[in-house]
């Protein structure tokens, strides 16, 4: 096993347990998956296997058609939705899923998360939307979830949970608890009066502010 492959693979770990620990899913729900730099696979968590008991061996290698490669066990029944994913974003080298509290509370309403927060705008790119239902590990939950994310880096899936996607595995985990805290703030906000939603002008002001001003110049 190549020293870039079983990096990939302890991050995937890594970032499992990390969901158990911070309670963005429960048992074995949920799943990830990191693409390899420069090509057209992923490797992605195995099919109800404790997170905190998994190893290198147990993250499976598939290919873009959801295909496995290589790995000894069973791969997660959404491994095309992460394919779907990737298919569609180029951009994308990292797919976080969870089953959070919150995210899945609003996914159950089948509605979308308006974009009520700055931190939604410089993140996600703006709303979360949902996705149209699709029974778990099906091709149409790919397609719905692929078409919900657009060129976005957070989506709910309707009666079922959210994605967090980005350019690595640190960006794609952030954005998955950022879409949680997105629902909280909702239902919150619901509970005491109307959110109000940032209009596009003001988003796209935000945007390239963000753009040129914020973080550290490399």
């Amino acid at each position: 096993m190549s020293e870039d492959l079983l990096k990939l693979k302890q991050e995937i770990i890594e970032a499992g347990k990390k969901l158990i620990r911070t309670g963005l899913v429960t048992g074995t729900g949920g799943n990830i998956s990191a693409r390899l730099p420069g090509d057209d696979k992923f490797l992605i968590t195995p099919s109800g296997m404790d997170y905190e008991a998994l190893v290198p061996d147990d993250i499976v290698l598939a290919d873009l058609d959801a295909k496995v490669l290589e790995g000894s066990r069973k791969p997660s029944i959404e491994t095309s939705l992460h394919a779907g994913i990737y298919r569609n974003r180029p951009d994308v080298n990292a797919v976080v899923h969870t089953h959070s509290l919150y995210a899945s509370a609003v996914a159950a309403t089948r509605n979308s998360i308006p974009p009520i927060l700055d931190s939604m705008v410089s993140s996600i790119g703006g709303s979360v939307d949902c996705a149209e239902y699709g029974i778990p590990g099906s091709p149409e939950l790919a397609t719905a979830t692929a078409a919900a994310l657009g060129s976005k880096n957070g989506a709910l899936m309707a009666n079922h949970g959210a994605v967090g996607v980005g350019p690595d595995m640190a960006k794609a985990y952030a954005r998955a608890e950022l879409v949680e805290r997105a629902a909280i703030t909702y239902i919150c906000a619901c509970a005491i009066g109307q959110p109000v939603a940032l209009d596009m002008e003001t988003m796209n002001r935000e945007k390239a502010f963000l753009a040129s001003s914020y973080g550290q110049k490399k």
